[in-house]
């Protein structure tokens, strides 16, 4: 098969084309199947950018949950810091032998001992 060129004939109006191949004249070809290809690239394109619209979308979904997890992490994070300086504080202040912690051991050893003694005195009569 020989190579497809095209003739233009002189019309007046509508311009024609006509083929010819290396057998004379040939058919015109099929233009129905180059606009079905069109739509063909037309369609993967738009289905290319869809996919990448939903790429783009999920990987910010992530991002939001990324940060949320991250900053619940944080937070529970930062209460056990808390919890072990509060910790090492008060194990810090029971051994301590400054007069104050003292005092307040003694206070405290004074109202757990009020807390045990009965309200009223042996002997007294009941409630009614």
């Amino acid at each position: 098969m020989g190579q497809v060129e095209p003739l233009r004939p002189k019309v007046k109006g509508k311009r024609q084309i006509r083929w010819r191949d290396s057998n004379g004249w040939g058919a015109e070809p099929d233009m129905k199947k180059d606009n079905l290809r069109k739509w063909m690239w037309l369609f993967l394109v738009a289905l290319g950018a869809i996919q990448l619209y939903a790429v783009r979308e999920l990987l910010a979904a992530f991002a939001i949950f990324v940060l949320g997890f991250g900053a619940i992490a944080v937070c529970v994070g930062l209460v056990y810091f808390l919890h072990k300086a509060w910790e090492a504080g008060v194990s810090w202040a029971v051994e301590s032998r400054h007069p104050v912690f003292l005092a307040v051991r003694r206070s405290v050893a004074l109202v757990e001992d009020l807390a045990r003694r009965p309200i009223r005195r042996p002997g007294s009569e009941p409630a009614a």
